[in-house]
């Protein structure tokens, strides 16, 4: 059996950083949605067990791999799984804030699940998402949400408009650990109750939340990072852009644009100055 399943990039369209926690993670709240942008993970139950990469990304991962890890908590869980071998087409940048890895094992646990509907019943998959990362439960669902905590807690939002938009990425890596160090934020309050949920009908109204809110850990990530400030200046130059933020800890940023002919026309216009950067038009729409 072959089973694919979009590992979507995540978009931070608002974070606030309430401070740090005293098991060192920081308290979180953010409004997320996901892109057509993607990485791509392929399970084929019926062949040896295998974990192989490739794409444009795949040279640029270092460090533990996430993916033999979910494999190995998903054979712990119940040894009699059919998971097989294991392909990932790594598209999106790595340490780009869009929360590409986490993505990329969320997608895995939905093929796996996928490929065994009699077991996965008995399988806890939101605990081995928690487990696996932060940002593992909120890509797991693949869908937007509102997300407190460290961001593994989460409520679902049932709708946000769709927006075309431009993500850009210096082909630069920032780890999320020295931004938040960066910020050095004071300690979180002792108990964070779980955000309202925003009332948004319109791309008008959902600009103006996330003008509202913004992100804390852009001021730090442009003191690491200083070309954060050009992409924003870019993306905000091009005609017909409404908004320009940073996603998660960065350093992709995000221009909303008012129309796809827009989006395509500023993608191709900062590719053209800036033919290093990695740039894509997409969606924002967080439908899978």
């Amino acid at each position: 059996m072959l089973i694919g399943e979009l590992a979507r990039a995540k978009v931070n369209l608002t974070l606030a950083v309430l401070g740090r926690r005293t098991d060192g993670y920081h308290e979180l709240e953010s409004l997320v949605t996901f892109a057509a942008t993607s990485d791509v993970v392929t399970i084929e139950t019926d062949a040896a067990e295998e974990l192989t990469i490739s794409g444009p990304s795949a040279r640029s991962i270092v460090g533990e791999n996430l993916l033999s890890r979910t494999i190995a908590l998903l054979r712990a869980a119940d040894r009699r799984l059919s998971i097989g071998s294991v392909h990932v087409d790594k598209k999106l940048p790595v340490a780009a804030g869009l929360g590409g890895g986490s993505a990329d094992v969320a997608a895995l646990l939905r093929a796996i699940r996928r490929a065994n509907p009699e077991r996965a019943k008995a399988i806890p998959w939101a605990d081995i998402a928690a487990v696996l990362g932060s940002d593992v439960p909120v890509c797991f669902a693949d869908h937007p949400a509102l997300i407190w905590g460290r961001g593994e807690r989460m409520s679902l939002v049932p709708f946000l408009p769709a927006m075309d938009a431009v993500v850009v990425n210096p082909r630069l890596p920032l780890a999320t650990a020295s931004v938040f160090a960066a910020l050095k934020s004071g300690p979180a309050p002792p108990a964070v109750a779980a955000p309202a949920q925003p009332q948004i009908v319109s791309v008008a109204g959902l600009l103006d939340y996330m003008r509202a809110r913004g992100n804390d850990l852009e001021p730090p990530a442009c003191e690491l990072l200083p070309v954060i400030v050009e992409i924003k200046s870019q993306l905000a130059a091009q005609p017909d852009c409404r908004f320009a933020g940073m996603s998660g800890s960065g350093p992709t940023c995000f221009g909303i644009f008012s129309s796809p002919a827009s989006a395509r026309h500023a993608a191709a216009a900062i590719a053209a100055a800036r033919p290093e950067w990695w740039v894509e038009p997409t969606i924002l729409d967080g439908a899978p």
